[in-house]
């Protein structure tokens, strides 16, 4: 698997709340990085990763990026898909899109984040652990 070659890893549905829009009356961007960052975090929920795991080791993310290709506006609900690419010793890429569960086709955001596992304490990388590991195989 090449670098630039990324798999489905997970999808959730995410309901846009009242207080998620700004005073323009639409999703402020910084809820759609809060929106990447629920899909992360549940998709390493359903593969059984404390964090931090009892080493004190975890995710953190050293780059991400969001492009905004239309408005979201309440009520409605999104649906996040997390794709991610081939590993590394201690990353992985993954890669964000956001859809309106009412218009499927209609993309609405795409981004990305670049994830490091790390020793919290040493505050330095560690190898990615064999529970995400084998997920990705």
């Amino acid at each position: 698997m090449s670098s630039d070659v990324y798999r489905h890893a997970f999808e959730m549905v995410l309901p846009i709340r009242w207080g998620d829009m700004d005073a323009f009356q639409h999703v402020n961007n910084v809820v759609y990085f809060r929106y990447m960052e629920q899909v992360r975090v549940s998709w390493f929920e359903t593969l059984s990763l404390p964090v931090p795991d009892e080493n004190g080791c975890g995710p953190v993310i050293v780059s991400a990026h969001m492009n905004f290709l239309r408005q979201l506006r309440y009520p409605g609900d999104v649906r996040g898909t997390m794709r991610v690419g081939k590993p590394g010793r201690s990353s992985l890429d993954s890669r964000f899109e956001l859809t309106r569960t009412d218009a499927p086709n209609e993309l609405i955001a795409q981004g990305g984040a670049k994830i490091v596992w790390v020793d919290y304490d040493a505050g330095k990388s560690v190898p990615l652990p064999k529970a995400l590991l084998a997920a990705l195989e």
